[in-house]
């Protein structure tokens, strides 16, 4: 394939850990590049009511999860943590907060892993999430 030529066939599936369920996104490339549209994938819903995830890209071995998360108005999340991940978030439209701040279009915050934090959008949002395992210092 030429650099300027996109497969049609770059999308896959990948299983959940522990479920059965399958999701849309793409692995990373081995070689080249890897091409995938989210239009083609519907919002799956979370265990937060009005919030709603496209997975995009997914390397559990490396402890690697990039999604979109659709976040209805009014929709709020309790305190929660992400256990040993580093949480990226890009505020692509509307506004998303947190216990401490709200961000709009073009904002971003690092959470630490296990930070406990709420979350949520008066007015709804789409948000870029990028998940990242941390690794243990050599002397943990």
């Amino acid at each position: 394939m030429k650099a300027n030529e996109r497969s049609e066939s770059t999308a896959e599936t990948w299983s959940i850990e522990g479920g059965s369920s399958a999701r849309s996104g793409i692995r990373a490339p081995v070689l080249g590049s890897r091409y995938f549209s989210s239009s083609s994938a519907e919002w799956e819903p979370t265990d937060a009511s009005g919030f709603w995830i496209k997975p995009l890209y997914e390397d559990a071995a490396r402890g690697e999860k990039t999604m979109l998360m659709k976040v209805d108005a009014g929709a709020y999340a309790g305190s929660h943590t992400h256990p040993g991940e580093f949480e990226q978030i890009y505020v692509i439209e509307g506004s998303f907060y947190d216990q401490d701040h709200t961000l709009g279009p073009g904002e971003y915050c690092c959470r630490a892993p296990d930070a406990a934090h709420s979350s949520g959008s008066k007015d709804g949002a789409l948000v870029l999430l990028i998940y990242t395992r941390r690794e243990p210092a050599a002397d943990e």
